[in-house]
């Protein structure tokens, strides 16, 4: 594949991941106000995914390899590009991958927990993918930038209400505190792979199409240490770590995503080709 195409996947997959993680609370959440506000922020990551994935889709379309994975939606032969091969979408970049074949990081696959997991969840994510964003929107390749400079004012909300939960959990009461603190020591072994560079990243960032993820470590870490200060919590410590043993960059992912893909691609799979 592409490696321009393998960093679009992995930014869609992050979106798309975390997105449908979040949609789990729906109808769940503490209070109603913030269970339709998590809903939202789900529906904006699952909306920049299906940007991000028909950019993708168009890009390997308009390549003519028959080496191109099949990841098409069988539907129409309408949909056949010459030699055969079948039209990719974005519906099958969603639903017709396995596992390996997911870029996202392991941090988003992880489960949902309580409510103080989730929020931090979404803080550390959020401020990594405003500031990746904001660098897009600079980039060479102009269809990706626009789908940053689109993003970006989402991104914007999720970082905010996301950091206001944190103060509100971190700074709250004993409980809350305490909560925060095991969200902390479950996601804090995830975070350094969001900053460790895969192949196809590399080549986005050296032809100006994307961004090293290395270089936005101090940035987030200014961002976030700022937040966890005012909640009283611990600040991520300065000093850069080794990744994770799995690196789901590179399609090495935890046993969650397993059960993720088995719940979100049962209707696709179970009947191809559909429509709704």
């Amino acid at each position: 594949m592409n490696p321009l195409s393998s960093y679009i996947i992995h930014l869609a997959d992050n979106a798309l991941i975390l997105g449908h993680r979040n949609s789990e609370w729906t109808g769940h959440g503490p209070i109603l106000e913030q269970d339709i506000a998590l809903s939202n922020i789900a529906l904006d990551l699952v909306g920049q995914a299906r940007n991000l994935y028909q950019l993708a889709a168009a890009r390997m379309n308009a390549l003519t390899s028959p080496k191109e994975p099949d990841i098409s939606t069988p539907a129409k032969k309408s949909d056949d590009l010459s030699g055969g091969r079948r039209l990719i979408t974005e519906d099958g970049l969603a639903y017709l991958r396995d596992a390996p074949e997911f870029k996202n990081v392991v941090l988003l696959e992880q489960t949902n927990g309580d409510w103080a997991k989730t929020i931090l969840r979404q803080f550390y994510f959020s401020h990594f993918q405003w500031l990746q964003y904001d660098a897009l929107r600079n980039g060479s390749e102009p269809a990706l930038a626009a789908i940053a400079e689109k993003s970006i004012k989402e991104t914007r909300y999720h970082v905010k209400w996301s950091s206001e939960w944190v103060c509100r959990l971190g700074d709250g009461t004993t409980e809350s505190h305490g909560r925060m603190l095991n969200a902390m020591e479950d996601l804090n072994p995830w975070i350094p792979e969001l900053f460790i560079p895969a192949d196809y990243e590399r080549f986005a960032s050296a032809s100006g199409q994307g961004i090293d993820p290395a270089a936005l470590y101090s940035p987030w870490l200014q961002r976030v240490n700022k937040i966890l200060e005012t909640a009283t919590l611990p600040l991520y410590p300065a000093e850069k770590k080794d990744g994770p043993v799995l690196s789901g960059k590179h399609g090495f992912h935890s046993e969650h995503l397993g059960y993720i893909l088995a719940e979100m691609q049962f209707l696709q799979r179970a009947y191809p080709g559909c429509e709704w």
